[in-house]
């Protein structure tokens, strides 16, 4: 694609950003492991992203490419998700038999999370017909001159495999994994302000 312009999404791209994020995520190993039923996983996922990253709305630092191709909801320092009603929306959706695998994978993630200010980005998606043409990318290179500029590093956990080469592309280093039980690996990845 020739040219990706990326704003920042204001409230009233709320439901824009969450559309885009939950298409996104309809093959991701770890968001299907944790809701394998597909009507499940279609109602659920809107409220899963929102608990995840929605709180970046209030900063502007929830991001989205022109015509809504793909979205970024990155999260300031000291801003966080709502981790009550991310575990609630956990224990009510997810197959019962897989709860203690995902209530180790949050605290695997607590655990690799820094502990000095960074900016987190908890969700990163492209709508699945534009997917390989950059737009990540553009997302990325948005974002990451500020993390730069602030001098604060950023952090991410990559829940499919084939997007840890674009990270690193852009300065993200492997720094550990989480995996329980029958689950997909994360793969907690920081970048150093450059």
């Amino acid at each position: 694609m020739s040219s990706l312009d990326v704003r920042s999404a204001s409230e009233t791209d709320r439901h824009t950003v969450i559309g885009v994020i939950t298409m996104a995520f309809a093959a991701d190993p770890m968001a299907r492991w944790a809701f394998p039923d597909p009507a499940t996983y279609l109602s659920v996922m809107p409220e899963i992203a929102g608990a995840f990253g929605g709180n970046g709305f209030a900063h502007g630092t929830a991001h989205l490419v022109e015509g809504g191709l793909g979205a970024a909801m990155w999260l300031p320092p000291g801003v966080t998700p709502d981790d009550q009603r991310l575990a609630a929306l956990t224990e009510e959706h997810s197959p019962k038999e897989r709860l203690g695998d995902m209530m180790q994978i949050f605290e695997q993630m607590d655990r690799y999370h820094p502990s000095e200010p960074c900016w987190y980005l908890p969700l990163i998606g492209v709508d699945p017909l534009y997917q390989g043409r950059g737009c990540g990318s553009a997302l990325l290179r948005h974002a990451l001159p500020r993390c730069d500029r602030d001098r604060v590093p950023a952090y991410l956990e990559s829940s499919n495999p084939r997007n840890i080469s674009l990270y690193q592309r852009h300065g993200f280093e492997i720094i550990g994994n989480i995996q329980a039980g029958s689950s997909p690996t994360l793969v907690p990845m920081l970048r150093r302000p450059r």
